[in-house]
């Protein structure tokens, strides 16, 4: 059986890696320049659809994360999305020129925190937890802010609407899932927890699943800001 005279040949396969080299080259550019000029986290998909056919996207991503790993830019993947961020540890050289947010009230944040662990989650469960009330100017500031949505109505009596975290929470906070919120002993390292808390307590592992549960409703069309005054 004869061989072929092409894969017995050096010169032949150099110039195959080359072309393959240049083509990944090529690749990674067009990748590269298609996360520096996007405003937002794009996905897979995305910069699949937008490369040329047969481009091994999550390889060359993989390949541009190792290489920016030790520069001022990092490449990250956030809610199953990329994107570039200031390193970490150069993010105060940001604070300058970065427009101050307005700060969060303590009870904004509390209720922050509980829909993140607890979604899909009422506005009645949240002030069981907290064990006061929450004023529907809290909701109204947080749903401002695009870290909070409204998911569907709890099939119970009076169809209170569920809220639930979006994916500008986790880019917001770094996270590429919500599960990777820190546990109890997290956050008793970082001092956020009495380390005396009782043997009962528990952190609930959370999800942010974007299918309704068994026990919610969706949301009539159009009622997205009028399902928040109904529980007033």
């Amino acid at each position: 059986m004869a061989s072929d005279p092409d894969l017995l040949t050096p010169e032949k396969g150099k110039q195959k890696k080359k072309v393959a080299s240049e083509a990944d080259l090529a690749g990674q550019r067009m990748i590269e320049a298609l996360l520096f000029a996007s405003s937002e986290p794009l996905s897979l998909e995305e910069l699949t659809l937008r490369a040329p056919d047969g481009t091994d996207v999550l390889g060359l991503l993989e390949e541009l994360q190792k290489l920016y790993a030790p520069r001022g830019v990092n490449l990250v993947k956030l809610a199953g999305k990329w994107c570039f961020r200031t390193a970490e540890d150069l993010a105060y050289l940001m604070h300058r020129n970065v427009e101050e947010q307005r700060k969060l009230s303590r009870a904004a944040l509390e209720t922050l925190a509980i829909i993140a662990y607890h979604q899909p989650v009422t506005r009645a469960e949240i002030e069981e937890i907290r064990g006061v009330s929450t004023s529907k100017g809290t909701l109204d500031v947080l749903l401002e802010t695009t870290w909070i949505r409204m998911r569907g109505r709890r099939r119970t009596p009076g169809r209170p609407v569920t809220y639930g975290t979006t994916e500008q929470f986790l880019v917001h906070f770094g996270l590429e899932n919500v599960k990777d919120l820190p546990g109890l002993e997290e956050l008793k390292g970082a001092g956020l927890l009495d380390s005396a808390v009782p043997a009962s307590f528990h952190v609930p592992t959370p999800s942010d699943e974007v299918a309704l549960t068994e026990d919610e409703d969706p949301l009539e069309d159009g009622s997205l800001f009028d399902d928040a005054a109904d529980e007033t």
